[in-house]
């Protein structure tokens, strides 16, 4: 299982806004310069954390975008499922009616309980959890 680079990067740059809570608004263009990123990829990845209501913006020359909540009320499995979508690896185990075999396949029991390991492990990291993380590792690199 691989995520995309949508999900990947969104996470990355919600980390960033999640360093400058309540600080500052960002632009896209610091954000695309500070991680090496297209600004023209970013605003694709804009559009769905907006529309995720993940992030937020203000019009203008002193604009920009910044965290919609408190980095600590976003977990981890909600920005990758909007993002990404079931954290499931197959269908059948997250929906049984998929497929007429699922009441005898032992196979779907394994994807479930692999899906289910997923869920509650990013269920239970916020992006508290990885901007913390983000500014222990780069705690002489972070102005934008």
């Amino acid at each position: 299982m691989k995520f995309s680079t949508k999900a990947r990067y969104g996470l990355r740059v919600l980390i960033i806004l999640g360093v400058y809570y309540n600080k500052k608004l960002l632009q896209i263009k610091d954000i695309a310069e500070r991680e090496d990123l297209t600004e023209k990829y970013l605003e694709q990845i804009f559009i769905s954390l907006k529309a995720a209501n993940f992030v937020k913006s203000v019009r203008g020359a002193k604009g920009g975008y910044y965290l919609s909540k408190n980095p600590s009320e976003i977990t981890i499995r909600e920005i990758i499922e909007r993002l990404e979508g079931s954290l499931f690896p197959t269908d059948c185990a997250e929906n049984s009616s998929v497929c007429s075999r699922s009441f005898c396949c032992v196979t779907t029991d394994l994807w479930k309980e692999l899906g289910n390991m997923i869920y509650q492990f990013l269920e239970n990291k916020t992006l508290r959890d990885l901007v913390d993380a983000y500014e222990n590792k780069n705690q002489f690199n972070i102005q934008i």
